[in-house]
């Protein structure tokens, strides 16, 4: 089999990133270039190793196989530039993806205790939704994602084996609203109320879900504002200028001016915080972090 590195990090890239114009942006490549590694590569290995779907592309059954080996050999490449650079490793690194509101909530304070407890520990972090989480870890780009589910809450992904994960919280979706707006003073609404409310989302994608609009009426929800970060989304809500959903987990952290209200006339939307990891044998460092999170979100 005639590969190169180049190419297997090509492969890292599309598996995580889920198509190839997404591989190549991150890769800064043009999507043709990322195109013929990916031909190369099949070549190289002969066998078809991506499969591509009107969503996206997977890897068939032999791109998984190549993926296993494409992170150990990769590791060991950067293992050795380490080496050959005369760079020592003083601290441990652990790479940590969580979905996007649950930075804020867990983040600082997560860290801080690991600083004190666990000096010797590196934690370095990136923010993505929960597919894209699930699909970093299984190329190996982090070792360690938070992620979110809902009912009936089945495994982040489909691949084998399956993903290690440790439920940490459950937490209700509230609506976000403005203190001083139509629903000022109140606990709750009903979910025909929101019908003809203005929402504040965040764009889907072919792989990725609407995130901001409450579940059931996204085919008739008037979205007004698009916007990926969560904080710009509560600053919009505390400025009146539409309403979001959000974890209720995350009510330490609203701005002043937001509110959030319970949803009545539609079964409770629960949200489910994991931490998931590869399975198989983990680190102390893996340990001592997943310790940090269930310490600080389920006390």
């Amino acid at each position: 089999m005639d590969v190169s590195s180049a190419n297997l990090r090509v492969l890292c890239q599309i598996a995580e990133s889920g198509s190839f114009s997404a591989a190549a942006e991150r890769l800064g490549y043009t999507q043709s270039a990322v195109s013929r590694q990916a031909a190369a590569l099949e070549r190289g290995a002969g066998a078809t190793l991506f499969e591509r779907r009107p969503d996206g592309v997977r890897l068939t059954r032999p791109g998984l196989t190549l993926l296993r080996y494409a992170r150990t050999i990769l590791e060991s490449v950067d293992a050795a530039e380490r080496d050959l650079g005369g760079e020592t490793p003083r601290t441990q690194v652990v790479r940590l993806g969580l979905f996007q509101s649950a930075g804020p909530v867990i983040l600082p304070v997560a860290l801080a205790r690991l600083a004190a407890t666990a000096p010797r520990i590196t934690v370095t972090t990136r923010e993505a939704t929960t597919p894209g989480l699930t699909r970093a870890l299984r190329t190996g780009s982090i070792d360690l994602a938070v992620l979110s589910s809902r009912p009936p809450h089945r495994p982040p992904d489909g691949d084998s084996p399956r993903l290690r994960t440790t439920t940490i919280q459950d937490t209700e979706l509230l609506v976000a609203a403005s203190a001083t707006g139509t629903f000022a003073g109140r606990t709750a609404v009903h979910i025909d109320e929101l019908v003809d409310a203005p929402w504040i989302a965040t764009a889907s994608t072919n792989a990725e879900p609407l995130l901001g609009v409450w579940p059931g009426l996204p085919g008739r929800a008037r979205i007004v504002h698009s916007a990926r970060d969560w904080m710009t989304k509560l600053h919009l809500v505390a400025g009146g200028f539409g309403v979001t959903t959000v974890p209720e987990s995350m009510s330490p952290v609203f701005p002043p001016g937001v509110i959030g209200v319970r949803v009545q006339g539609a079964p409770p939307e629960i949200r489910r915080i994991l931490v998931a990891r590869l399975p198989g044998a983990t680190t102390p460092a893996i340990t001592a972090v997943t310790e940090a999170i269930a310490s600080l979100v389920g006390r």
